[in-house]
């Protein structure tokens, strides 16, 4: 391939991006094919379209193609110096569901363009070698698809469940052992050398640059590949010696067919993790559970007759739904209900979405109920006076006396969301004119 000028800028129309093939066949060029006009425009456009904060320069990703039309040739030649300094990542904390905090690392745009870069010709040429079963940030591959085989799984019988939980797997990545792996297949040092960089470029806290000797910030774009490529070695050994497992990311699950099985398989893989890649095992977090009590990506399981398996929501999940929801229809949130029923309707979609591998269509139905008696009581406080509730009422369709009666009700929102007469006046019709999406009718639609 003819080498590209380094005055080029990355927004100008170009060529195709090279596929993985050709540049397996191709090591020499890889540093070309990366920041290639083609692949470099491929990846402006992804970043645009992620959007996402500003890093510490402040530059929005909205403002990254017009910077490139005036900086890129500048920056290209310090790529090829070998002098480019990425800048510090800007830290960002954000609360787990178990109450703790998960720190995030936003990079810069210009850093989040080239790590997109890196990422579409790397990922093919380490893609291939990844063994089938693991199913993060992979092309063609998904949560869905780790759920679906984990109960294939458990109906042939293996009903034990390890649960390897990782001690802050991004924050204790040592660059050491990651550079090895990577260096398995990349050969150009400068490509190396870039990546040492991202692992090294520091965090910024509250204005001050922290160094990192470890780690591999979550939020940019290398990250997510990176971790795959950490975690082969692990994939590997289990694939070869024949165990039954999932790995989502840093989420592992071992299936065996006892628990004396279970306790050799943990201690195996703790062994791994700890002595080969240097990583950290949760030891009050990694579990032997049955089947019917183990968990992944938020999925559970449970069995009916015939030793099938069907899919369910796993509880913790099932109660951050719930929080959202009262979140969603508080009656403190004075918003219209048409932003209401817009938001509530976004968060449906999208829950039930993820979660509609859920074989739990009567829970979905009850679901319903609470959802609805949620939404009854919005509108009875939204009424406020009782001249209003009553005229109201009547419209709705209640007699005269009952709308006096209950629109006079010094009742509390909850119980009067419950009685027969709301039921009667704001029934599901009524919510489903206004454009409320329940979960049920969301089930159905993805069934």
């Amino acid at each position: 391939m003819e080498q590209q000028s380094t005055s080029v800028s990355p927004v100008r129309s170009g060529e195709p991006v090279v596929s993985g093939e050709g540049l397996r066949d191709q090591q020499v060029d890889l540093w070309e094919q990366e920041f290639s006009q083609g692949n470099l425009l491929i990846a402006l456009k992804r970043v645009e379209r992620n959007k996402g904060a500003a890093g510490v320069d402040g530059l929005q990703a909205q403002e990254l193609r017009a910077w490139c039309q005036d900086h890129w040739a500048e920056t290209r030649k310090s790529l090829d110096a070998g002098t480019y300094v990425p800048l510090p990542v800007r830290q960002v904390m954000i609360p787990k569901p178990d109450g703790g905090q998960r720190m995030l690392g936003v990079p810069s745009v210009l850093d989040r363009l080239i790590q997109q870069a890196l990422a579409q010709v790397l990922s093919p040429i380490f893609d291939e070698g990844f063994v089938p079963v693991s199913y993060g940030f992979r092309p063609g591959k998904s949560a869905h698809d780790a759920a679906v085989v984990a109960r294939t799984v458990m109906e042939q019988g293996y009903r034990w469940v390890v649960e390897v939980d990782l001690d802050a797997f991004f924050d204790r990545v040592n660059h050491d052992v990651l550079m090895s792996r990577v260096a398995r297949k990349v050969k150009d040092r400068r490509v190396l050398k870039l990546i040492r960089k991202y692992l090294t470029a520091g965090i910024m806290a509250q204005g001050v640059r922290r160094e990192t000797v470890e780690g591999t910030p979550q939020g940019s774009p290398l990250s997510p590949l990176l971790s795959n490529i950490m975690l082969d070695d692990f994939d590997q050994e289990f694939w070869s010696r024949g165990h039954r497992f999932v790995r989502y990311a840093d989420d592992i699950r071992v299936f065996v067919k006892s628990k004396r099985a279970a306790e050799r398989v943990l201690a195996q893989a703790t062994k791994v993790l700890e002595q080969r890649l240097k990583l950290r095992v949760n030891r009050q977090k990694s579990v032997i559970n049955p089947a019917s009590v183990a968990t992944l990506l938020g999925f559970g399981f449970y069995f009916v007759k015939g030793g099938q398996v069907r899919v369910r929501v796993a509880s913790k999940a099932w109660l951050r739904m719930k929080r959202r929801i009262r979140d969603l229809t508080s009656r403190r949130w004075s918003v219209s209900m048409d932003y209401r029923i817009d938001e509530l309707n976004k968060y449906v979609r999208g829950w039930m979405g993820y979660f509609r591998l859920a074989m739990t269509n009567r829970r979905f139905s009850d679901l319903d109920e609470w959802f609805r008696r949620r939404l009854r009581q919005i509108r009875w406080k939204e009424w406020k006076r009782p001249r209003t509730r009553v005229a109201n009422l009547r419209r709705l369709g209640i007699a005269g006396q009952k709308a006096y009666e209950w629109g006079n009700s010094s009742r509390a929102y909850w119980r009067v969301a419950k009685s027969p007469i709301l039921h009667r006046a704001l029934p599901t019709s009524y919510w489903e004119d206004l454009g409320v999406m329940f979960f049920r009718r969301a089930w159905d639609r993805f069934q």
